[in-house]
């Protein structure tokens, strides 16, 4: 059986919905953290620079491997060689591992957007709402579901009806939502210390920790190494300028992280009173800390309802490029359709999303190499995996096919600006800097070092 591939109709299409599977979760609650920690415009520069260099390498090459080969990651790199087949599988492998556990975390994102538009932000602020809630059997499960569900309707409708569609209005209403909360934060009273301390760069946090904290965070945030780019790439159009589009698409997610540092950095900075070690990363941030710096404001539930409506915006964003990811391979490899390949996966999804959520409650006793069940398949996938799949696609692109086809595709769309920047980075600093982000991240992992 065959299909006619479906695509975005216009380069504009290709750029929100990139840029939407980019700006997720790590944009929000890991950027802000590290940005605070290194010193603030220290980290941001270097940040930059990665995101110019390092970041662009990657991105372009796995975008010009999906529309070279026009196909998902299962299928494109033995589509150039077949005996490195196995790569895509390694790349498909990823997004199987990570979707389940992210509707987890979308599903406490829903259940707070819920709450605050109820007005309950001073509920929410509690020591023990997050915990109480997390410990709990039907209810995470009940907002899990609930952003499975939006997350498959979403992606039934294709990719022009629905991923396409669905990008192009939430991505500007996110930018604009992320602008309105940051400027709203930036005047209150005695937040323009912490805007000075998050943007003042800081010459003794220009070290080795900081560039490695910022690399990890930018492979990460850009969603590489998980067959994204390339299944989007081979939906982008042959006549759409691909090393502009990707450097769009760099722009959106640098912009969103940054604003995500303007909003959240002053005002845990005034609430704290100028304590900086109150910005923890990850759900600690979201979920507890927030909720508290919203409470000491005025309009406390409105401004919660609409940071929480663009936190749902941007988890829905990566949620529904995993889960496509996850459909083009069924539909590639073994020829499905798309309704059934969406169905299929909700239910392979929510089977595998049911232990992480009681990971905290009914399954709270079980542990894997000292994780909880969702931490072990975020280590697994973000901390192992990821950096593995994108040090073979390094290889395989600089030795094996050679930085040619990458060169080639590239132009045949128009000029390619930083060809030399990336022939340098594909070959020579790129996997070099894997692994460093491989080293790094297992060691923060299993907690031998601390960022």
């Amino acid at each position: 059986m065959s299909h006619e591939r479906s695509g975005f109709s216009s380069r504009i299409g290709f750029v929100l919905a990139t840029a939407g599977s980019a700006v997720g979760l790590g944009n929000i609650w890991r950027f802000p953290y590290l940005a605070a920690k290194y010193g603030g415009g220290s980290f941001l520069l270097i940040y930059l620079i990665l995101t110019l260099t390092f970041g662009f390498a990657l991105m372009i090459t796995e975008v010009a491997l999906g529309r070279r080969a026009g196909t998902s990651a299962i299928n494109a790199f033995g589509h150039f060689n077949k005996k490195y087949t196995f790569i895509g599988y390694l790349t498909s492998f990823i997004p199987f591992i990570i979707f389940p556990y992210y509707c987890v975390i979308g599903g406490w994102v829903t259940k707070y957007m819920a709450v605050s538009l109820q007005g309950q932000i001073h509920a929410a602020a509690s020591d023990d709402f997050f915990t109480g809630f997390i410990g709990k059997t039907e209810e995470p499960i009940l907002y899990l579901l609930i952003f499975l569900v939006i997350t498959t309707i979403i992606v039934a409708f294709g990719v022009k009806g629905g991923i396409e569609r669905v990008s192009t209005f939430m991505m500007p209403v996110l930018i604009v939502l992320l602008i309105g909360v940051s400027i709203f934060c930036i005047t209150r009273p005695g937040a323009l210390a912490g805007v000075v301390y998050y943007l003042k760069p800081s010459l003794k946090d220009f070290g080795p920790t900081t560039f490695l904290a910022a690399l990890g965070q930018l492979f990460y945030s850009m969603s590489l190494a998980m067959g994204i780019m390339i299944t989007f790439g081979s939906y982008m159009p042959k006549k759409s300028d691909l090393e502009k589009s990707v450097a769009q698409v760099e722009c959106f997610d640098t912009g969103v992280a940054f604003l995500a540092g303007l909003m959240i950095v002053p005002a845990v900075f005034v609430f704290s009173n100028g304590d900086s070690s109150m910005l923890a990363k990850g759900p600690s941030l979201m979920f507890v800390m927030l909720p508290k710096v919203f409470d000491s404001m005025a309009f406390s539930n409105g401004i919660g309802a609409v940071f929480f409506i663009l936190v749902l915006f941007a988890a829905l964003t990566s949620s529904i490029s995993l889960l496509e990811t996850l459909v083009a391979v069924l539909m590639d490899k073994f020829h499905m359709r798309r309704i059934p390949a969406v169905i299929l996966l909700f239910f392979i999804a929510l089977l595998m999303a049911l232990p992480s959520s009681l990971g905290y409650g009914a399954l709270s006793g079980i542990t894997i190499i000292g994780f909880s069940i969702l931490d072990f398949f975020d280590f697994l996938s973000n901390s192992v995996l990821m950096p593995i799949a994108a040090f073979l696609t390094c290889i395989f692109t600089a030795y094996v096919i050679k930085p040619d086809v990458i060169v080639n595709e590239v132009e045949s769309s128009g000029k390619f600006h930083r060809k030399s920047l990336f022939l340098v980075m594909i070959k020579y600093i790129a996997p070099l800097c894997i692994i460093a982000i491989l080293i790094f991240s297992v060691l923060e992992g299993l907690g031998i070092i601390t960022v």
